[in-house]
């Protein structure tokens, strides 16, 4: 009672008092109170570690050492090396060449061709110096700027590739994604594209599909006989092969019809059906002009005829997009055909 009426009848006498010395108690102050802070802390810690065990010291290496963390780890030879993540890229981007780049380096640190970067940089030699900057590609192909007139077709014939590649990438934009209608002045990268004046001299090998043949150990087989007319990538894990419209599509793996979508554009795939195999496979056939098989039966790899190469979906010509899965997740088809 003493002390708080003492403190009531001087508490101005102290308010003026810090009010005119306030810059010379503020860092003596501050002081005191981190160093309080600090020993109300090592005071409390043997008590923070016994009850809240998260605090100690050997925590973390008791959650390792946990016997309900079932794992092991396995430790490679390549332990100490870096592996870049391979980001999908969706646009050019700009490289400082640094000490110790070549342009074929470089080339295989984007996984990109060394054509690539010499065609979009103008380069005619494998000159290149340090603190040069590199328009590099996410992709192998041509950067090409849209002018009056052309079309995706055009491109592709300009090119010499096809023009659903330039369709299938994914950061490809169209003012009308169904007609592939394009935007004068719009960079559009036309992948696997060769420049004009080099096509004499760099000539493509057609892969053909020549099923449907013996089945692989996989327990797959080619689908139809035609022409790979686009390999599988991270874009477009599938493979694309070209043949005559109304071409009859058999089964590539023995299972059950687990899917069947008719006229509907299903997201580009148009009319298309799934095969659910043994293993978690399954195998998917799209773009086809009609349909053979329904939910629920039983198909046989190599004679089951699916359905008919088509037109459908999001595609710029008559050919199959074939899809191989297993447990859910993208493969590359050509690993079980071949």
């Amino acid at each position: 009672m003493i002390s708080s009426v003492f403190f009531e009848s001087n508490k101005n006498v102290l308010v003026r008092l810090f009010m005119v010395k306030r810059g010379r108690y503020n860092r003596p102050f501050l002081h005191l109170a981190v160093i309080g802070v600090l020993i109300i802390g090592v005071a409390l810690a043997p008590f923070l570690a016994s009850t809240y065990p998260v605090f100690s010291s050997n925590a973390s290496s008791k959650a390792i050492d946990s016997p309900a963390s079932n794992q092991s780890i396995i430790v490679g030879d390549n332990v100490f090396q870096t592996d870049i993540s391979q980001k999908p890229r969706d646009k050019v981007i700009t490289y400082t060449v640094a000490r110790g780049d070549t342009i074929s380096t470089i080339a295989q640190k984007f996984g990109v061709s060394i054509d690539t970067i010499k065609w979009l940089n103008d380069l005619t030699g494998d000159g290149i110096t340090v603190g040069d900057t590199l328009q590099i590609l996410p992709v192998t192909g041509i950067a090409h700027k849209v002018s009056k007139g052309d079309t995706v077709y055009s491109i592709a014939k300009k090119y010499d590739m096809e023009a659903q590649k330039i369709v299938d990438f994914p950061f490809n934009d169209f003012a009308n994604p169904e007609t592939f209608s394009l935007v004068e002045g719009q960079i559009l990268v036309v992948p696997d594209g060769i420049k004009p004046e080099e096509q004499p001299y760099i000539k493509r090998q057609k892969f053909i599909a020549s099923g449907p043949v013996s089945i692989s150990s996989a327990g797959f087989t080619w689908p139809i006989r035609g022409y790979v007319s686009q390999f599988a990538s991270w874009y477009h894990m599938a493979l694309d092969i070209a043949a005559p419209y109304g071409s009859p599509i058999v089964a590539a793996n023995s299972g059950t019809v687990s899917i069947v979508n008719v006229g509907t554009y299903d997201g580009g795939y148009g009319n298309n059906v799934y095969v659910a195999g043994g293993d978690g496979y399954s195998s998917h056939y799209a773009h086809m002009s009609a349909v053979n098989v329904s939910v629920g039966q039983s198909v046989v790899a190599g004679k089951t005829v699916i359905g008919w190469m088509g037109l459908t979906g999001r595609t710029t010509g008559s050919h199959l997009h074939f899809e191989i899965s297993k447990n859910g997740t993208l493969q590359n088809p050509l690993s079980y055909l071949q």
